[in-house]
Formats: structure tokens, C-alpha cells, sequence
């Protein structure tokens, strides 16, 4: 399937590795251009070496929380490569811990990168965006379910998702599609940081997977190869979803 992604542009926030890194290089491979960032200058050199250097990717050393940060993404992209056709929205995971023993400060500091650094990103991207453009947020199977040990998580993302059905509303009109992604266990260094947590990374792995309908914990790339078709011309009747990309773990419709 062509999924019409030639000499299209999407900024990617915090793809520098894991998800993010992933859904660039699907995009790249399909003849996209690609804005990603990073709070590392060695990381953001790093990932636009690895996706084929500046004729296919240009670095943003950023931080969704930096108020700034919207403006420089969407800025770096028509300054680059002369369009913005959309934008995938993806943060670290918040702190883990249970909602009775998180502090004020840690839900402060979630807040401002996880829900409203994001929306910064997304009302500005749409400000520009023209029809056919998309909006997409990497959220958690947290929207539909509590994850244990995740409370910040847990707390913020399912607001997020509605947030990003609002928007879908509001922009729809215009053209422009939102759509959000609930990954749950992907192989990536966050969740074999949570897995450790448990004092047996093994024993937690095969449990996990145990109740997962495919057996398996899924790749890193399983989930960019949908996040682009998501962001792709391909997808245009789509907007307002909330897709699991979770092998069937979560068992709600």
C-alpha cells in the first residue's frame, strides 16, 4: 500500500529513541521528511544520523514542557523543509509510583510535559496545518485502564485522550484529523525499567506476556509501522480514535 507520504513532514517530540525513533524511521521509509526532538544534543545527532542524516531529518535539542517548544518545532520545520504536514506527540513516561505516596511536585512536573506541553504542541502545529494534516498523540493503555504502580500515569492520560477527542471535533471541519495511540507492553527501555521495578525483570516479562492474547511483548517498529499509517494520507477518514496498539491485552471494545 502506498501510504502517500512522499516529501510530506512531520515533527516527532521525544523520538530520539524507543516509540518515537521507531515511528520516524517508518515514516522516513516511506518517503517522508522528519523534524524530531530530544533533550540531548547527543541523542538528537544521534537519531538524525540513524534516519539517513539532513536530506531525510533535521534535530531539535527540546523539552515539551519549555513553553517555547511548540513554536521552535513547528518553526524548524517550515524553515527546513518548507511544510508541516503533521505531528506525532510523544513524552517520556511520568514518574511510576502509587497515587497516595506521589507528591505534589511530581504530578507538577508530569503535568506541564505529559498534558500540557503536549496540547501547547498540538494547538500550535494546528494553527499552521492545513487540510489532510494530523494530529497524533502517543498516550498508554492507561486511557482505558489503570496500569499498577502508575498512578501519575494513570491520572493524566486518560484527560489527555479526551482532550484530544475535543480537538478532534474542533478541527474536523477543517480538515484536520486527531487521533491518539495506547500502547501497552512494547519492548522498549521504559517498560523494561517498569518490568525491573518488580526485583525480577524475567518473572514480570513472562507474566506479562502470559496475558497478552498474542504471547508477546511487541516491537518498537510494530508500533512506528501504525503510527505512520495513522499520520498518512492513507488514514483520512479517521479522526478521534484512541487505537490500543497492545497485541490484545486490553479487553474492553
Amino acid at each position: 500500500m502506498d501510504l502517500g507520504l512522499q516529501q510530506r513532514v512531520y515533527v516527532l517530540t521525544g523520538a530520539t529513541r524507543g516509540l518515537g525513533l521507531a515511528s520516524a524511521r517508518a515514516l522516513v521509509a516511506d518517503g517522508a521528511r522528519v523534524v524530531v526532538s530530544g533533550r540531548s544534543k547527543e541523542s538528537v545527532a544521534s537519531a538524525v544520523e540513524s534516519l539517513g542524516g539532513a536530506g531525510h531529518a533535521h534535530g531539535v535539542v527540546a523539552d515539551n514542557a519549555d513553553p517555547d517548544t511548540a513554536g521552535r518545532l513547528v518553526a524548524a520545520a517550515q524553515e527546513r523543509f518548507g511544510r508541516l504536514d503533521g505531528v506525532l506527540i510523544s513524552v517520556g513516561g511520568p514518574a511510576a509510583g502509587p497515587v497516595a505516596k506521589v507528591g505534589d511536585e511530581v504530578w507538577r512536573t508530569a503535568f506541564e510535559s505529559v498534558f500540557l506541553g503536549a496540547l501547547r504542541i498540538a494547538r500550535t502545529a494546528a494553527e499552521v496545518l492545513g487540510e489532510g494534516g494530523a494530529i497524533a498523540f502517543v498516550l498508554s493503555a492507561s486511557v482505558r485502564e489503570p496500569i499498577g504502580g502508575l498512578g501519575v500515569s494513570n491520572g493524566l492520560r486518560p484527560g489527555l485522550a479526551m482532550a484530544a477527542k475535543s480537538l478532534a471535533d474542533e478541527l474536523g471541519p477543517r480538515g484536520i484529523r486527531v487521533v491518539g495511540l495506547l500502547p501497552a507492553r512494547i519492548d522498549t527501555d521504559r517498560v523494561r525499567e517498569l518490568d525491573a521495578m518488580s526485583g525480577d525483570a524475567d518473572a514480570a516479562r513472562a507474566r506479562s506476556s502470559a496475558a497478552i492474547p498474542l504471547g508477546r511483548y511487541g516491537t518498537p517498529e510494530e508500533f512506528g509501522r501504525v503510527a505512520a499509517f495513522l499520520l498518512s494520507p492513507a488514514a483520512s477518514y479517521l479522526t478521534g480514535v484512541m487505537l490500543p496498539v497492545d497485541g490484545g491485552a486490553l479487553r474492553g471494545l
